[in-house]
């Protein structure tokens, strides 16, 4: 059986605000990338209705608007994990301490 040594509960693990600010904002783009391809191969299927109101000023099927979605959920994974990785430092923290 693969034990954990015991120190490693003791070291201070900190979440790294940029792995996690690139990994989510380029999971949602890449998200966004495939509805948006779905879309376009089943026009009558499409899950449009459900990104519009979370992304401003974003049309549906065209470029320029395209290419501002992405840049929108890029941008919402950098929100979250501003907001979520120094909370969820402070608990991790004060849990270790």
């Amino acid at each position: 059986m693969n034990k954990q040594p015991e120190h490693i509960y003791e070291k201070n693990l900190w979440t790294d605000i940029y792995a996690l600010g690139m990994s989510l904002g380029l999971f949602l783009a890449i998200t966004f990338s495939l509805c948006v391809g779905f879309g376009l191969v089943f026009p009558n299927s499409t899950m449009y209705q459900s990104w519009l109101p979370l992304l401003p000023w974003v049309n549906w099927m065209d470029i320029p608007s395209f290419f501002l979605g992405l840049i929108e959920t890029f941008a919402y994974g950098w929100y979250i994990a501003l907001v979520f990785v120094p909370i969820f430092n402070f608990f991790q923290n004060r849990r270790l301490k």
